[in-house]
């Protein structure tokens, strides 16, 4: 089980160096990741909240750096397309998000682990679900699917895995902090505050386990 960020190709982006990927792939996120794969997983939520100011918002700067953050700087709540990428190893089957699903919801899975009969959104087209019988949980692959396939694991396989996910996300939110600092450094507080709520972290960088 992987935390993982749809990303976009950086065609013209220059305001920092990105890794190049394929349109629509997903970037797992850890603590592990090159400087240009965490500039590409910034750039890929920045751009998803890059969205005109409306309401009581501040009206969007005139310098491109703060015009491109102004979005994830100043919204709530904040959105990162991806969510959680699960491997059945044994059988090959993979759990991917459905569209429009975000890291911000991952929780949704311990509400699962916790006794909710089903998962909340997690995304259409694939519809993934994860639900509970007993002491097993059962991940949908798509549940619009008669004949969707389906990880089944028990719900202490499934806390575990989602404890390994928190200290995938509090890793890489670290690791982006500190990437703040080298590339963005007269915005790195608010950056490194933005992206833990948009990944649903403490912004100490604490484990906080559900």
């Amino acid at each position: 089980m992987q935390p993982v960020l749809e990303v976009y190709q950086p065609k013209g982006f220059t305001l920092w160096p990105v890794a190049w990927s394929e349109p629509f792939s997903y970037l797992p996120l850890s603590g592990t990741l090159l400087p240009v794969e965490v500039g590409a997983a910034v750039m890929g939520i920045a751009a998803a909240n890059d969205i005109d100011p409306e309401d009581d918002r501040p009206q969007r700067p005139a310098d491109p750096l703060d015009a491109f953050l102004h979005g994830l700087l100043t919204m709530e709540p904040l959105f990162a397309p991806g969510g959680l990428r699960v491997v059945d190893t044994a059988v090959g089957t993979t759990l991917l998000p459905g569209c429009c699903s975000g890291i911000e919801d991952w929780r949704e899975w311990w509400s699962v682990v916790d006794g909710h009969a089903s998962s909340g959104f997690l995304g259409h087209d694939p519809d993934p679900c994860g639900e509970r019988h007993g002491d097993v949980v059962r991940m949908i692959v798509d549940v619009e699917r008669d004949d969707s396939p389906m990880i089944e694991l028990p719900t202490a396989d499934l806390r575990s895995l989602l404890a390994g996910v928190e200290r995938d996300l509090i890793a890489f939110h670290r690791l982006a902090a500190a990437w703040a600092e080298r590339y963005v450094p007269d915005r790195a507080a608010p950056l490194a505050a933005a992206l833990a709520r948009a990944l649903d972290v403490p912004p100490e960088g604490s484990q906080r386990v559900s």
